[in-house]
C-alpha cells in the first residue's frame, strides 16, 4: 500500500475517470466533465501507482456547506486488493476538512456497496432508481417557459429549496444546456418548477425535475420529451416520492439502474414530494 499515491487530480486526468465511467455504464453527459470541473477544482483526486492512475474521485465542497463523494472508480487490476478502501477512507477524511460544521457529506454508492459505506459512517436515506424510456411528442402546455427567460436569482431561490447547499457557479451553466433544454413553470415572480435536459453518451438524462406537485412535474417532463422524440431518455427518480414512480411507470420508462442515497452527520431537509428526478449521481 506504501507505493499508492494519492494526490489532486490534473483537469486531463478528470477526462480519464469520465471514460472509465462510460465503460462502467454510468453515461455521462457530453458535457458534464467541464462543469464538473468548475465547479471545485480542488474537489478531484488521483490514486497512483508506480506513477500510473489507477483509481479516482471526486469530493465536492460547496461553499465549505455541504460536500458530496462521487465517481469513485478503481481501474480493473486494482480492485479487491485494498487500493480501493485506502483511497475511498483518503477521500471522506479530506472532505470532511474542507467542510464547516456540521460537516454533512451525501454519496450515492451502488446497492451492493452500502454495507461498506455504512462502514465508514454513512447512513442510508433512499433509493435512487433510473429509468429508461424513449421521448415522443405531447401536446405541450402553454405556460412552459425556456428557463434562460426567467431570472436567474429566481431560478437559484427555487433550487435552494430543493437542495442541500447553494450552487450558484454550478447552475449558472446547468441550466443553459448545450444541445440540450431547461424548462419551467413561471408565475408572476414565482416558479412552481423546473426540468433540465443534457445530451448523453447514449440519449439524454433529465435532472434536475424539481415540481411543486405531479400536475407540474408532468407538463415540464412531457415538454422536454417532446424536444428529442425517438430518443433515449433517462430519468433518477427517488423511490421515496411515489409521484415520481408513478410519473416514469405511466411513461412506459423501465428501470435500468440504481444507486442508494446515504448521508454521512445528519440528513437535510428536503421537500422529497417535489423532487421527481435529482440532478446527477455523480454531484447530487
Amino acid at each position: 500500500m506504501s507505493d499508492l499515491t494519492i494526490r489532486p487530480m490534473q483537469r486531463s486526468e478528470f477526462d480519464i475517470l469520465v471514460e472509465w465511467a462510460a465503460k462502467e455504464g454510468w453515461n455521462p453527459g457530453l458535457h458534464d466533465a467541464e462543469i464538473f470541473w468548475d465547479v471545485d477544482p480542488d474537489g478531484f483526486v488521483t490514486a497512483e501507482f508506480n506513477g500510473e492512475m489507477v483509481g479516482g474521485g471526486s469530493i465536492i465542497s460547496y461553499g465549505g456547506t455541504f460536500g458530496f463523494m462521487g465517481f469513485f472508480i478503481m481501474r480493473p487490476d486494482f480492485r479487491g486488493k485494498g487500493y480501493g478502501n485506502l483511497l475511498w477512507n483518503w477521500r471522506r477524511n479530506h472532505l470532511l476538512s474542507r467542510l464547516k460544521e456540521p460537516k454533512i457529506i451525501g454519496m450515492d454508492g451502488v446497492f451492493t456497496m452500502q454495507s461498506y459505506y455504512a462502514k465508514g459512517g454513512f447512513t442510508f436515506h433512499y433509493r435512487g432508481l433510473r429509468f429508461e424510456g424513449s421521448g415522443y411528442a405531447h401536446s405541450c402546455s402553454a405556460d412552459i417557459i425556456d428557463l434562460t427567460d426567467v431570472s436567474f436569482p429566481v431560478v437559484e431561490q427555487y433550487d435552494q429549496n430543493h437542495f442541500p447547499a447553494k450552487r450558484k457557479e454550478f447552475l449558472e451553466r446547468w441550466i443553459r444546456p448545450e444541445g440540450g433544454h431547461a424548462v419551467g413553470i413561471l408565475d408572476g415572480d414565482f416558479l412552481f418548477g423546473y426540468a433540465v435536459l443534457r445530451p448523453c453518451r447514449l440519449g439524454y438524462k433529465i435532472g434536475p425535475l424539481f415540481a411543486d406537485n405531479p400536475v407540474i412535474a408532468e407538463k415540464l417532463f412531457q415538454t422536454l420529451s417532446s424536444r428529442v422524440p425517438g430518443e433515449p431518455i433517462f430519468l433518477d427518480v427517488p423511490e421515496i416520492n411515489p409521484e415520481a414512480l408513478v410519473l416514469a411507470r405511466n411513461h412506459g420508462m423501465k428501470e435500468v439502474f440504481g444507486c442508494a442515497r446515504m448521508y454521512y452527520g445528519f440528513r437535510p431537509e428536503l421537500p422529497m414530494h417535489e423532487i421527481f428526478g435529482i440532478t446527477t449521481f455523480e454531484l447530487g
